[in-house]
């Protein structure tokens, strides 16, 4: 859960999947991890998130430094 600004309420965070908070590896465990379905599907949820967030920012710092229209820049 986190604290959404733009809706102002709380909402479920794409990318923290509670289930991987119970497997904690240590240094001392030198076993291989295999690769599941559920992780495999979880990375690409995890991927996807990103890309969002990614597309997000880039529209917000698009619409941050874009060249003002011809006629706000004659009024000034």
């Amino acid at each position: 859960m986190y604290f959404n600004e733009t809706s102002a309420g709380l909402e479920d965070d794409p990318v923290y999947d509670p289930f991987h908070d119970k497997s904690i590896i240590t240094s001392k465990d030198v076993r291989k991890t295999r690769l599941t379905l559920r992780m495999i599907h979880d990375l690409r949820k995890a991927s996807e998130a990103r890309e969002q967030e990614k597309i997000k920012e880039t529209q917000l710092i698009q619409a941050m430094y874009k060249q003002p229209a011809p006629e706000q820049a004659a009024a000034q």
